[in-house]
C-alpha cells in the first residue's frame, strides 16, 4: 500500500478568535496562525526537570493554545508507528552528525576527522571517502593494524589492505612533508580532496581520572582532546564503528561519529520493494494514445500494453504494478517491460495461483508470491532477489522453480545451494566429513522444503517418491562459501540462502562466478542480521537490491505475508 503524503507545515491549533463569522454568500477561511519554530538551546548536564515550551517572539502577544517546537532532523517523531511515514528524499545532513560537524557544515569549514582502526578494518577505503576533509591518523591505530594482520580471515585481508595503501601514499614522501599532510588524490581518488596527517609527536591530552592510559581506546581519545586544544579554530571530529568508545567521547564532550559511508541506505523502508500500486485513475490518465498487442512466449499468451503519462519517470524496468479496485471490478497485474523515455510498455502476468500453472506442485498464494514465481520462471531474469521475514515463502518457492527448470524443462544443469554459515548461539565446533557433510547442518531449512516438495506427488507411491528424492539429490550440490573465489559457473541454478549475512564485497565475490546461463537467486532477511558491524543499510543484500534495479535481466520483489501457518504468523506479530 502507497504511503501517504507528508504534511506541507507543521500543525497548529486554531483559537476562537480565528473563525469569522460567516455571512451569507460568501465563503470564508479561518485565518491559521502558525507559530514559528523555536530553536532548542542547551541545558546544563544538572538540569532533570522536563523541557518547556517556548514561543517566538512574534507570537508572544497572541493567545495560543498550541506551540510547535521543531523537532532535530535527528530525532525521530514522536507517534504510534514511527515507520507509519518516511521522507523520500535522503539527505547527508540527515545522519546524526555530531553539534561540531554540523556548525561546520553550515560554516563551510573543513574538518579534521580522526579514525579509529575499527573503521579502516571495516571498509579498507574509508581513506578516500571523507572528500574535502582531513584525515589524522593516531600511532595507536597503526599499531593495531599491525596486530591485525595477519591471518586468512576478512579483517586480516582489509588491514593488509589499508596498510598497502597507506605505504602507497608515504613512500615517495619527504620526512618534511608528512607534518604539512600528503595529499589523499595522489592515487588516482579524485573525490578525495583532503589531506593525510600522522602523528609524529607525543601529544599530551588530558584524560579524566580513572581511565587506564595504556589503553588503545583512551589513548585515541587523548589525541582527539589534544587536537582540539592544538587547533583551537578546527574542527576535530572522532570516528569510529565501536558505540562504547563514541559514549565515552560524548562524556568527555569530544564529538565522535559513526561512520556512515558503507550505508547504502539511511532508512530500509526507502529501500526498493519492486512492487508499485497504481491508483485507481490510472487508466483515465494514461490512456490517451495506448497501444496493445498480444505475443506468445513459452506456450503463454501474454498481452502488452504501451503507454504515456505522469506515473512512467517514476517507474523502473522488472517492477510489478497492480491495481484493485474496490468497485468490483476485475483487477490488473502487470510487469514493466519496457522504458523508452516518456514511454512504457507493461506486460500481464502467468497466473500461479491457479494449479494448471502451478510450479513442481507449488502454486503462489498472495500476490507477491505471484510476482515471484514470474521472475524465477522468467528465462531471460538472471538475477532475482526475494526479501522477506520468516514464512513468507522464499526458500520454498526458489526451490521449486529450480527443480522444475533443471528436471523438467531442462533449462539449467543443476542448483547449487550456500549460504553463510554464521551460527544464531554458540557455536557447535567443528563438523566431521566432506564439504557437503559440513554444510548439512547449515542447510536444514531445504530439507524441510525438500520434504514438502516430495510429498506433493501423491499418486507416485512409497517407491516412486524413493526414487524422486535420489534424482532430486543427485541434482543439488550444497557448496560452501569459503571455495567459491575463482570459479565460474555455467548453466546453473545458484541459491544463496541467508543474504542478508554477506557484506558487499562477499555479495560481489559470489554473483561475479556466474557464467554463461546461469541464474542466481539471493535469498534474505534484513531484519535478521547475525554478521558483526553489518546493519540493514549496510548489508550486501540491501547493497545488490539497490544497485540492481531498473536493470533489464534483474528482479526484486518483498514478500510481506507470511505463508507458513497461522501459529508462525501469530508468532511474528505478538513476539
Amino acid at each position: 500500500m502507497p504511503l501517504p503524503k507528508l504534511p506541507t507545515k507543521p500543525a497548529a491549533l486554531l483559537s476562537v478568535q480565528d473563525y469569522p463569522k460567516a455571512e451569507a454568500g460568501k465563503t470564508v477561511k479561518p485565518r491559521i496562525a502558525i507559530v514559528e519554530p523555536v530553536a532548542r538551546t542547551a541545558r546544563p548536564a544538572s538540569t532533570v526537570s522536563a523541557p518547556k515550551l517556548t514561543t517566538a517572539p512574534q507570537a508572544r502577544s497572541k493567545p495560543v493554545e498550541a506551540r510547535v517546537v521543531e523537532s532535530r532532523k535527528t530525532d525521530k517523531a514522536p507517534s504510534d508507528n514511527p515507520r507509519s511515514v518516511k521522507d523520500k528524499t535522503v539527505k547527508s545532513t540527515d545522519r546524526p552528525k555530531s553539534s561540531t560537524s554540523r556548525a561546520a557544515d553550515k560554516s563551510g569549514v573543513t574538518k579534521l576527522f580522526v579514525l579509529d582502526t575499527n573503521v579502516l578494518m571495516h571498509d579498507p577505503s574509508s581513506l578516500f571517502r571523507f572528500e574535502e576533509h582531513d584525515i589524522y591518523l593516531p600511532m595507536v591505530t597503526l599499531e593495531e593494524l599491525d596486530n591485525h594482520k595477519k591471518g586468512m580471515s576478512e579483517v586480516a585481508r582489509n588491514a593488509r589492505q589499508v596498510s598497502r595503501s597507506l605505504d602507497a601514499l608515504v613512500g615517495d614522501v619527504v620526512d618534511a612533508q608528512i607534518d604539512h599532510g600528503i595529499p589523499l588524490a595522489k592515487l588516482g581518488n579524485k573525490d578525495a580532496k583532503g589531506r593525510l596527517f600522522f602523528q609524529t609527536k607525543l601529544q599530551n591530552g588530558t584524560l579524566p581520572e580513572g581511565l587506564p592510559v595504556g589503553k588503545a581506546d583512551n589513548q585515541i581519545l587523548g589525541v582527539v582532546r589534544a587536537l582540539e586544544t592544538e587547533t583551537p579554530g578546527r574542527p576535530v571530529v572522532l570516528v569510529s564503528k565501536d558505540i562504547n568508545m563514541r559514549i565515552k567521547a560524548r562524556a568527555m564532550g569530544l564529538p565522535a561519529e559513526d561512520y556512515f559511508n558503507d550505508h547504502v541506505l539511511e532508512d530500509t523502508d526507502l529501500l526498493y520493494s519492486g512492487i508499485q500500486q497504481l491508483p485507481d485513475d490510472f487508466w483515465i490518465k494514461h490512456g490517451k494514445g495506448i497501444e496493445s498487442w498480444q505475443e506468445n512466449k513459452l506456450g503463454t499468451g501474454y498481452t502488452f500494453y504501451r503507454l504515456s503519462g505522469p506515473l512512467v519517470p517514476s517507474l523502473l524496468v522488472n517492477q510489478f504494478v497492480f491495481i484493485e479496485p474496490k468497485n468490483g471490478e476485475p483487477a490488473f497485474y502487470g510487469q514493466v517491460t519496457q522504458i523508452n523515455g516518456k514511454t512504457a510498455v507493461l506486460q500481464t502476468l502467468r497466473d500461479y495461483a491457479h494449479t494448471k500453472n502451478s510450479v513442481w506442485g507449488v502454486t503462489a498464494r498472495n500476490r507477491e508470491q505471484n510476482f515471484a514465481l514470474n521472475l524465477l520462471m522468467n528465462p531471460e531474469c538472471d538475477f532475482v532477489t526475494l526479501l522477506g521475514q520468516a514464512g513468507t515463502g522464499k526458500t520454498l518457492l526458489a526451490l521449486a522453480a529450480g527443480l522444475a527448470q533443471v528436471l523438467e524443462t531442462k533449462t539449467y544443469n543443476e542448483i547449487i545451494v550456500t549460504r553463510v554459515t554464521v551460527p544464531v548461539g554458540e557455536d557447535i565446533g567443528f563438523l566431521p566429513g566432506t564439504e557437503e557433510e559440513k554444510m548439512g547442518p547449515w542447510m536444514g531449512a531445504f530439507d524441510d522444503n525438500l520434504e514438502v516438495l516430495n510429498k506433493s506427488d501423491s499418486d507416485a507411491g512409497e517407491w516412486g517418491r524413493a526414487a524422486t528424492q535420489d534424482l532430486i539429490r543427485s541434482r543439488i550440490k550444497i557448496k560452501s562459501l569459503n571455495f567459491m573465489r575463482g570459479r565460474t559457473f555455467v548453466n546453473k541454478f545458484l541459491i544463496i540462502d541467508e543474504a542478508q549475512n554477506l557484506t558487499p564485497k562477499q555479495i560481489k565475490t559470489l554473483v561475479t562466478r556466474a557464467g554463461p546461463g546461469t541464474k542466481i537467486i539471493c535469498l534474505g532477511n534484513i531484519a535478521q542480521i547475525d554478521t558483526p558491524y553489518l546493519t540493514e543499510g549496510s548489508s550486501g543484500l540491501t547493497y545488490v537490491v539497490d544497485r540492481f534495479k531498473g536493470w533489464s535481466h534483474s528482479g526484486h520483489v518483498t514478500l510481506a505475508r507470511g505463508e507458513r501457518s497461522r501459529l508462525a504468523d501469530h508468532a511474528s506479530e505478538v513476539l
